[in-house]
């Protein structure tokens, strides 16, 4: 009985490593704040495998998300906006200044597609400009199309060639 607990442990391991991440991050109210430490959450979560799913407003250094998250694990539902303004730093009196520098950084990020939408409505400047509707599904894939594409991509990883590897190691142990 050991040993078959054993190997169906392992098996489980076993799946559970080879198997995409299948947990969900979801952005719905987030306002943004220091592109550095929003490059780096989104590189470590780009490195878990894990999907995004934004439902409601994805403003400033949050839209970095469209960059760094491949867009095939990111979905928009009909709720999401993103906003796209330059980049600032507060001066010495604590008063925003645009930053040249930041604002490059951000449009480096951005894919070729967001950079295209943002310069057909005015580029980066001190004014918030919003993607969002129909403009936004052509650029990110709407969740509904997004979650039947990681249904059947999960239904193809969970093949009976996982389940026949669980199978085979537990009837072994039956002998």
């Amino acid at each position: 009985m050991q040993i078959r607990g054993l190997l169906l442990l392992l098996a489980t391991l076993f799946v559970s490593a080879t198997t995409p991440a299948l947990a969900t991050m979801r952005i719905s109210e987030d306002r943004g704040g220091q592109i550095g430490h929003y490059l780096q959450t989104f590189a470590m979560l780009r490195s878990t495998g894990e999907r995004v799913v934004v439902d409601g407003n994805c403003l400033s250094a949050c839209t970095l998300v469209l960059g760094v998250i491949p867009r095939g694990r990111i979905c928009a539902t009909t709720r999401a906006r993103f906003g796209f303004h330059a980049a600032w730093m507060p001066d010495a009196e604590g008063r925003p200044v645009t930053s040249p520098m930041g604002t490059q950084a951000l449009w480096k990020v951005y894919p070729s597609s967001v950079r295209r939408w943002i310069s057909r409505h005015g580029g980066l400047s001190r004014k918030m400009i919003y993607l969002e509707g129909r403009d936004l599904s052509r650029i990110v894939p709407t969740c509904e199309a997004t979650t039947r594409r990681f249904q059947a991509r999960s239904d193809r990883r969970y093949t009976p060639r996982s389940l026949r590897y669980e199978r085979a190691s537990a009837a072994s142990d039956r002998r």
